[in-house]
């Protein structure tokens, strides 16, 4: 499931001709406090997903959980998809942490010794999964 939501948005992003970076400027949330309330907005908010795509357009999309199909704006079955995914990354990692902490209280044991050194499990139990900068 999780990697089929990464490959929906994908060609949701390629039909719209943007990628996972494009992300709007900091000076459209700057310009958009601008003026009153009266004032027509200056610059025009754009998605990071939708781009200049047709936020309105009919687009197929299975529900989440589900196999019922929907025909839905453009705009909303991306943010479903990554709302979904997001969902999912979460729990991925929830897991992988859970999994790490068991293998830890494993190593701790002494219950793979003969077939891995528990210094070894130890390391591969204690590693960090940092994001690079």
């Amino acid at each position: 499931m999780r990697n089929g939501n990464r490959e929906a948005l994908t060609a949701l992003r390629k039909r719209a001709r943007t990628t996972k970076t494009s992300v709007p400027s900091p000076f459209e949330s700057i310009m958009k406090d601008i003026g009153g309330p009266g004032s027509r907005p200056l610059v025009k908010e754009v998605c990071a997903t939708c781009g200049n795509h047709d936020s309105n357009e009919p687009t197929w999309m299975m529900f989440p959980g589900t196999d019922i199909f929907g025909k839905i704006p453009f705009h909303a079955a991306h943010t479903i998809l990554e709302t979904d995914q997001a969902r999912l990354d979460y729990e991925a990692k929830k897991l992988q942490s859970n999994v790490k902490e068991k293998s830890f209280l494993i190593s701790e044991k002494g219950v793979l010794a003969d077939k891995i050194s528990p210094g070894v499990l130890r390391s591969l139990v204690t590693l960090s999964d940092k994001p690079r900068e």
